[in-house]
């Protein structure tokens, strides 16, 4: 039982913590950041005061990372528990007999095969959640299901950093009633607003410096140089 537990347990951590990650990303932070902050959150290991501040400045972010933090100290707790209980020699009373050598199982190597048992599958487990193609698709499907819900309020629109002169980097998600929705970069008409396309994100995928024929697909992450004005006037009220 208390390995059954245990697995159950590791589990549900992987799990929390994607949906963590999809949470933060859905607040507006970069795909690679929101994973890394759910991780940190979830196993109290924290992170750099710069990093820190983008989920304190944030009351959506400062609620999720509280989950976070909970779920994280309780699980570790459960998970010491039923590990040791697993690894007492008297956990399990298994003896049964195998069939091709007609001997019994003894007790003494119950730990020893649990540990093996928790060891593979805590790797399979990672496997699945570290391969791109299954874990993009639970990932997909989550974050479906954590939207359509509305248990977090996405936003399209976020400003990364703020420079002097009014001067900053915002990122901006590309919606369904977005103006600029498949035109190219230089269609767009952004560099007459003082704003300049310096990178898209797109399915897990940087483009750096995109060239002026890139085209602009639904759902696209913007990083923008420019006016934070401009962008809000004209990127944030379109998109959002």
């Amino acid at each position: 039982m208390n390995l059954i537990l245990f697995l159950i347990i590791l589990l549900v951590s992987f799990i929390a913590v994607r949906i963590g990650a999809i949470a933060f990303q859905l607040t507006g932070l970069e795909w690679s950041l929101a994973k890394f902050q759910a991780l940190s959150c979830f196993t109290g290991t924290g992170f750099t005061t710069r990093e820190s501040e983008l989920i304190t400045g944030n009351p959506q972010r400062r609620k999720i990372a509280s989950v976070l933090i909970v779920l994280g100290h309780a699980g570790l707790v459960t998970m010491i528990a039923t590990f040791a209980n697993t690894l007492r020699p008297g956990a399990f009373v298994i003896r049964f007999t195998l069939p091709f050598l007609n001997t019994v199982f003894p007790s003494y190597l119950v730990p020893w095969a649990n540990l093996v048992i928790m060891v593979v599958s805590a790797f399979l487990i990672y496997k699945v959640f570290a391969n791109s193609r299954i874990a993009t698709k639970l990932t997909d499907l989550m974050r479906s299901q954590i939207t359509k819900k509305q248990l977090i309020k996405p936003v399209t629109f976020s400003e990364l950093m703020i420079a002097t002169g009014g001067y900053g980097v915002s990122q901006v998600k590309v919606s369904e009633n977005s103006s600029i929705l498949n035109k190219a970069l230089v269609d767009s008409h952004l560099r007459s607003h003082d704003i300049t396309v310096l990178a898209i994100e797109r399915d897990e995928v940087t483009i750096p410096n995109p060239s002026a024929n890139t085209k602009i697909l639904l759902n696209d992450t913007l990083i923008c140089f420019g006016k934070l004005g401009n962008i809000r006037k004209h990127l944030c009220d379109e998109i959002s």
